[in-house]
Formats: structure tokens, C-alpha cells, sequence
């Protein structure tokens, strides 16, 4: 038995030697091959394209519009803000914004939710009336689930009475 295993041994190593002796088909053995053409199959790299830059809307303009208590109406002098989201959106046709509305803690859930979507749809509406296509804009309501403020003085409440532009 021991003389049959040194006979399968002999005859499993000389196998594994003759197998690394002999070149690949054709005669050539990959390694020197390929290092004595590696100019001939140099491929060019392609670099991909870097990625656009995230639009973050007009720069130094508010993003906030602030509503007054139990309103939706956008008030005079933020009208500016609104102004300059349209032109900003007006010119760059691949720009998409929502517009998320808020509100204070005070009311029930249903209710804020109600209000929030409202106030949302009134800057909505502006943009829309100043020229910027309405499927580029979307609107949407958080109600009392993402506030500002947890302050429950006047001061806190106004600074959760919004409608926020979010770019996409």
C-alpha cells in the first residue's frame, strides 16, 4: 500500500509539473504577453461626468414665508421672496421645489394638517400666477410634526406658521 501512494504521488506531481510547463494555446504564455503589449492595449479611461451641483435656490433670498395665525394668505412683504423663487425657477427649467407648509402647535392635528396644505397651495399659486409650471412645483403639508420652535410663546408659534421652499 505505501508503494501505491508513492506511484500516485509521483505520477500527481509530474502531472501538475507538466501542466505549468505548457504555454496556453497558441504558444504564448499570457504573462510575457501581456507585458510585452501592454502599450497596444492601454484602453483610455473615462472619467464620469461629475454630478450636478444640488440646487439650492436663489442665493440670499429667504426660503421661509412666515403666515400670520389661523391664515394662509401669503402676507405684503414676503411676496418678495416668493418673487424671487418664481424668477429663479422661470430660469432654470430642471428645477423642481416643493413647497412644504407648517403650523404652530395650537389646533388639532386634522385641522394643522388642513392649515399647513393651505398655505402651501397659496405660494403654490403665486409661483404658478408669476410664470413657473405647475408640475415643477409641489405642495405639501407637515401640520405640527416638524416645527421650528418648541417655544410656546407668540414669538416660537410665528416662527412655526410657514411654508418652506425645498429643492429637488
Amino acid at each position: 500500500m505505501n508503494k501505491n501512494f508513492r506511484i500516485l504521488a509521483l505520477v500527481a506531481m509530474s502531472a501538475s509539473l507538466v501542466a505549468c510547463g505548457v504555454p496556453p494555446t497558441g504558444g504564448r504564455d499570457d504573462a510575457t504577453y501581456y507585458y510585452s503589449n501592454k502599450s497596444q492595449r492601454a484602453v483610455p479611461k473615462v472619467e464620469p461626468a461629475p454630478p450636478a451641483p444640488p440646487t439650492n435656490g436663489p442665493v440670499g433670498v429667504a426660503k421661509i414665508v412666515y403666515f400670520d395665525f389661523d391664515r394662509y394668505d401669503v402676507r405684503p412683504g414676503d411676496r418678495k421672496i416668493v418673487e424671487a423663487h418664481a424668477g429663479f425657477l422661470r430660469n432654470r427649467p430642471a428645477s423642481r421645489v416643493v413647497i412644504e407648509g407648517h403650523t404652530d402647535l395650537r389646533g388639532g392635528r386634522e385641522y394643522n394638517l388642513a392649515l399647513g396644505q393651505r398655505r402651501a397651495e397659496a405660494v403654490q399659486r403665486m409661483l404658478t400666477q408669476m410664470g413657473v409650471p405647475g408640475e415643477r412645483v409641489e405642495a405639501i403639508s407637515w401640520g405640527i410634526e416638524k416645527p421650528a420652535s418648541l417655544a410656546t410663546t407668540e414669538e416660537g408659534h410665528q416662527l412655526n406658521r410657514r411654508a418652506e421652499f425645498s429643492y429637488r
